[in-house]
């Protein structure tokens, strides 16, 4: 899954995000930014839940709004695929779903632990 670039209000251009399916990631087409994930298996069904572990942009690109990109492209991976979240990085958690509350319906709600 990628998102197209594309613009947005004021010319600012969206980044390309791709998904790294086989390191459980995703990044930026540079790959410098990422948003780590695991998935966690629900023991008694065949279902997953994903864990947001960490989301990295490095010094040289913050203030761009990409760990905001990353995020949706994770949450929209995660809706498509019925994949409850786990926000365990705290900028998932403390920045991102509060500045986006709409995603707060995949946070899963049960008592498994995350894998960090």
């Amino acid at each position: 899954m990628a998102t197209d670039k594309g613009k947005i209000e004021g010319g600012t251009e969206i980044p390309k995000i791709i998904w790294n399916e086989n390191q459980q990631r995703f990044e930026t087409e540079d790959k410098k930014a990422y948003l780590e994930y695991h998935l966690i298996n629900i023991h008694g069904n065949n279902s997953q839940i994903m864990d947001i572990l960490h989301t990295f942009v490095p010094p040289s690109k913050r203030g761009l709004g990409l760990a905001s990109h990353l995020c949706v492209a994770a949450f929209n991976h995660a809706q498509s695929h019925s994949l409850p979240v786990i926000p365990s990085c705290s900028y998932v958690s403390d920045t991102f779903l509060p500045r986006n509350p709409s995603w707060n319906a995949l946070v899963y709600k049960g008592d498994v632990k995350s894998s960090m």
